[in-house]
């Protein structure tokens, strides 16, 4: 498995590559449960919780800055993928769309499918992060997400949650499905919290 699918790290990129990772010589797919469908038309994104209760459309997103990331990405299953190219928009930029209270202090995520994964606000609000609606320059596809997906890289994966469609602020911390099924709170590669007693 190693040979035809991943690759140990070289001397020239060791360094970006946290520990107990492999090289993905694709972009594999993982996913729980299956990939709901979900057309530009029909989707929908709603904030609420400690925020003003707000329905943004496909196009409410695309009228913000549009900007090209390449971002290394790492799985807690062990694989990254150097120089992932995505097209997004900022999170910083989508702040700006909405209106957040002073309490909030943890996010929630929510997908379509039901799908949930928290984060810590100081985790979210980055210029590094951002949602994406492109991969490699093409509509981000299916598997990967799409139509959009929301990148936090510096973070595990399962912490850039696919199909997203909505965030839930908050004034405690709160596990989402992951993290109540024993991942860790977090997920910082580099620390490699990948699980709830690590």
């Amino acid at each position: 498995m190693l040979g035809k699918f991943f690759q140990k790290p070289t001397q020239e990129n060791g360094d970006r590559v946290p520990p107990g990772q492999h090289l993905a010589k694709g972009f594999p797919v993982l996913t729980y449960g299956t990939a709901p469908k979900i057309s530009i038309e029909e989707w929908e994104f709603r904030v609420w919780g400690l925020a003003k209760p707000t329905v943004l459309t496909w196009a409410d997103f695309m009228s913000l800055p549009q900007h090209e990331f390449t971002a290394d990405f790492h799985c807690v299953t062990r694989w990254s993928k150097l120089d992932v190219k995505w097209t997004g928009i900022k999170v910083t930029d989508f702040m700006n769309l909405i209106e957040v209270e002073p309490a909030a202090v943890h996010v929630m995520q929510h997908c379509y499918g039901g799908y949930t994964t928290n984060l810590p606000l100081t985790d979210f609000v980055l210029e590094a992060n951002f949602f994406a609606f492109q991969l490699f320059g093409e509509p981000l596809p299916r598997e990967h997400g799409g139509p959009m997906r929301l990148v936090i890289p510096h973070l595990y994966a399962w912490k850039s949650s696919k199909w997203i469609n909505g965030l839930e602020f908050l004034d405690t911390e709160e596990m989402g499905f992951w993290e109540r099924n024993g991942y860790h709170r977090r997920g910082e590669p580099w620390a490699e919290e990948r699980y709830s007693n690590s």
